[in-house]
Order: structure tokens, then sequence, then C-alpha cells
């Protein structure tokens, strides 16, 4: 395997990972910001039937991309830790889409 082809297969995943960080983030504040209200305020349980099992696979995609993420290396303790708990925090997983940014920039760059 040549250097051309590692850093092509390095850029897609990550850029793999970017979307799908930025969609399980979207999925969560949809959750939490409009289904839950209409359940909860609105009495419209419809919502999060729809939209929780969405996030759910979002989640699961998340989590199994993360971990193909992870074996292309070179992610410090405090980086590892971030992508992790990304999901798990509202607002997490699209802040987590910058260091995403960040490190496809500078891959680009090497």
């Amino acid at each position: 395997m040549d250097l051309a082809t590692t850093y092509q297969e390095d850029r897609a995943q990550l850029c793999k990972m970017r979307y799908i960080s930025l969609f399980e983030g979207c999925t969560l504040l949809l959750l939490l910001g409009i289904a839950m209200p209409l359940k909860h305020l609105g009495g419209y349980p419809g919502m999060v039937s729809l939209i929780g099992p969405i996030h759910g696979l979002a989640f699961l995609l998340y989590c199994w991309m993360l971990v193909q993420t992870l074996f292309l290396g070179s992610w410090t303790r405090a980086e590892r830790l971030r992508m992790a708990l990304a999901p798990i925090i509202p607002f997490g997983a699209l802040l987590n889409e910058r260091l995403l940014a960040r490190r496809l920039a500078s891959l680009a760059q090497e």
C-alpha cells in the first residue's frame, strides 16, 4: 500500500466521520429540542416515536465509525475521550466536527 492510497483512505474515513458526527448531533437536537417538548408539553408523542429510532441508529453508526476512525492512529488521549463523549452531550457531536475538520486540514498539509 503506497502513501497516496493511505492518504486517500484516511481522508475518506475522516470525511465519513465528520458527516456522521453532524448527522448524529442533528438528530439529538431534533429529539431534545422538538420531539421531547412536543411529547411532554404538547401531548404529541408521535415525533419521539419517529425521531427516537432514527437517532438511535445514528448513535450506533457514530459508535461504529468512531471505532474505525480511531484505528487510523495518532489520536491523543484527550481527542479520543472527546470523540467518545461527543454524542452523549448536546452540541458535542457538532463541536466534534470541528476537531475532525482540523484533522482533515492537517492531513492535507502533510
